[in-house]
Formats: structure tokens, sequence, C-alpha cells
């Protein structure tokens, strides 16, 4: 650069250079994390990915950050109960490395998540429970899959974790709600778990089991065109019939 001279190949040295720094700072970071976290024996592609964290944030908190401290609560948590405590904290920081390769595949980061721990040697139980801090079954939960979920909220809600304003939060909540509201047949909408999820009540006399399905598709789509969110926004739409008479 200085001499005025560009030379493809000095570019592409230093190209591949970096790349490995790159690749090197990945690995120490993610070797670290796990070492912080107590959590031993972990493949290195999951180490890898959990390295790549180091450079991804959700509303200014650093991921690879909350993962580990994630880790943590919920190890001290399930030791207080007498859990799994070595799967909750495993779980724990491998819940979110699906965020690491979500423009790669097309799935919702929890579910690849587990995808990738049971692919790189990690048990059932730890999958499972890395499922279940979005898409929990309440009859099949595992104590575990709890403790992932709480520490998990805990991590992302404590004081100064992250750097969202009430007003931007409000302000997000209230358009997934004008959203779900602007469509026919829909009674009240209600944006919850920090615009994560929008519970739509539909009138059951204009909106029956397909349409209901329908709408839910329609929401979905319209959110992901209109709308700007970290993570992925789940849509449950509610439709209720009830028959009410008295006995005189």
């Amino acid at each position: 650069m200085l001499d005025g001279r560009i030379h493809p190949a000095r570019i592409e040295e230093i190209v591949a250079k970096a790349k490995q720094e790159v690749d090197l700072q990945i690995k120490q970071a993610g070797e670290q994390a796990a070492l912080e976290a107590g959590v031993h024996g972990l493949h290195p592609e999951l180490v890898r990915m959990l390295g790549r964290m180091k450079y991804r944030t959700s509303y200014g908190q650093n991921q690879l950050r909350h993962s580990v401290e994630a880790a943590l609560l919920a190890g001290m948590m399930a030791q207080e109960l007498g859990a799994d405590a070595n799967c909750a904290r495993r779980a724990a920081l491998l819940h979110d490395i699906g965020k690491t390769v979500t423009h790669e595949v097309d799935a919702p980061h929890h579910v690849i998540a587990a995808d990738l721990a049971r692919r790189f040697g990690e048990s059932q139980k730890v999958a499972q429970a890395i499922v279940d801090h979005h898409d929990a079954d309440p009859d099949t939960q595992t104590v575990e899959s709890i403790l992932v979920q709480a520490s998990d909220a805990i991590s992302g809600a404590r004081p100064g974790a992250r750097r969202e304003t009430v007003e931007h939060y409000v302000k997000r909540l209230e358009a997934l709600e004008n959203v779900a509201n602007s469509f026919e047949g829909v009674e009240r909408s209600f944006a919850i778990q920090a615009g994560r999820e929008v519970r739509i009540i539909v009138r059951p006399e204009e909106i029956d089991d397909l349409s209901a399905m329908r709408l839910a598709r329609d929401v979905v789509k319209k959110i992901e065109e209109t709308l700007q969110y970290p993570g992925q926004v789940k849509v449950t739409v509610v439709r209720e019939t009830r028959a009410v008479d008295y006995a005189r």
C-alpha cells in the first residue's frame, strides 16, 4: 500500500493469516468459556461454536458471556435442588449455539442447538433440555429443562444485562400486537416472553380450525416482512368455543 502497488498474492496471504488468527481466538474463547462454566469433555466442534458466540450480541449483551452466566446459574440451582448439575450446566452453556449457524440452517436456533449437541456426543437428556428452553412440553419436561429456562431468563433480564430501553421494548411489543390485530377475526392479541411469542385470541364464530392455522402462517409472514427482531417469534392462535346453559 505504501509504494502504491497492490499485489493480489500478498492480499490473499494477509486474508488467510487473519482468518487463522480469528479461528485461534474463537477456539481459545470457547475453551475459556467451557473452563469457566465447569463443563468438561466437549467435542472440539462444540467448543468452536461456543467461541463464535463471542462475536454475537443480543440487545448489547454478549452471547458467550450470557451462556456462561446461564451455565453457572443452572448448575448452582441444580445443586440446591439435588438435580443433575452436570446436565443443567452443559445444556445451559450450549443452549444458544444454534444462533451461530442460523444463517446456514433454516430452523429455530434451539432446535439447531439440540441437533448439534446430539451430533457431537451430548446425551439425549442434555439435548432435550436445550430444546425445552423455548418449546417445553409441561407433561414431559425435566427439572433440568426448567432450570435451563430459568437461568436463560435470569441472565437476560438481570439489571444492566441488555441495553434496550423500556421505550423501545414497549414499542416492539406493541408492534407485534398491532400486526396480529390487523387481521380479520382477531379479538385480542398479547405479546409475551419479552416479544418472543404472540398469543392471538380469535372469534370462534368467524375463524374455524383450518382458518386458525392459516392465520398463524399469515401473521408469521407479515412479522417477517415488516418487523425487525432478534431470534424468533412464536405465533400461537387460540380458538375457544364455550357452551353455557343453566339448570333451573
